[in-house]
């Protein structure tokens, strides 16, 4: 089970790493985490961004070392890392890599009620995705192979699994669309035959009923 930590949006995760390098205000780490694409890697919100810092300052995670104010531009508050905020990050990640988390897809949920949709048009919307996929692996290994030349791979590791993770969806439709195109996917008659009458097959109709009377 996950760790009910102080502050829980991963922009704040992003923040203490960053802030590791050297103290920053919030304009500067936003500078920072945008070059190094964590946008990418993790669901971030910039607008939140003050606040998640202000929370991370709140639970002692970091501090705020000086403000100052150039010009006529807003005064900017630099912070630093805290010895608690280190130890937070650091626990973080290892959470993050050691435990899987369930965390369903946008993907899964459409994929659990396709039945909605008939066959051909599964079909047609399947194979959409998979030219799309196969234009981000192309674009991913590109990218991945250009960065390869100038960073480390201890810091393409997202990068990488991102690229294989996508990889694996590719094949995973490319099999299921192969199914349905030349006819062996179990039920495929009548799951058609239903969006051709509009009524389900006995025994596909008993096992909905049986599925209601258990909830």
């Amino acid at each position: 089970m996950a760790k009910r930590r102080p502050v829980r949006n991963l922009l704040g995760l992003a923040v203490l790493t960053v802030l590791v390098q050297r103290p920053m205000h919030p304009y500067e780490m936003a500078s920072v985490l945008r070059a190094r694409a964590k946008d990418r890697d993790m669901r971030i919100k910039w607008g939140s961004l003050y606040t998640v810092v202000g929370n991370l300052e709140k639970h002692g995670l970091i501090a705020a070392v000086e403000s100052n104010r150039q010009g006529a531009r807003p005064e900017r508050t630099v912070y630093r890392v805290t010895d608690a905020g280190l130890a937070e990050a650091a626990d973080w990640t290892r959470e993050l890599l050691a435990a899987p988390a369930d965390e369903p897809s946008a993907f899964e949920a459409g994929l659990s009620v396709l039945g909605g949709l008939g066959p051909d048009e599964v079909a047609e919307l399947l194979r959409r995705r998979l030219a799309v996929l196969e234009r981000h692996l192309a674009a991913g290994r590109d990218e991945l192979e250009r960065d390869g030349r100038e960073v480390p791979r201890l810091f393409l590791l997202e990068a990488e699994y991102a690229l294989a993770m996508r990889r694996a969806e590719a094949a995973w439709v490319r099999g299921l669309l192969a199914e349905l195109t030349d006819g062996t996917f179990p039920g495929l008659d009548a799951w058609r035959a239903y969006h051709e009458t509009g009524r389900l097959p006995d025994d596909v109709a008993a096992a909905a009923e049986r599925g209601r009377r258990d909830d």
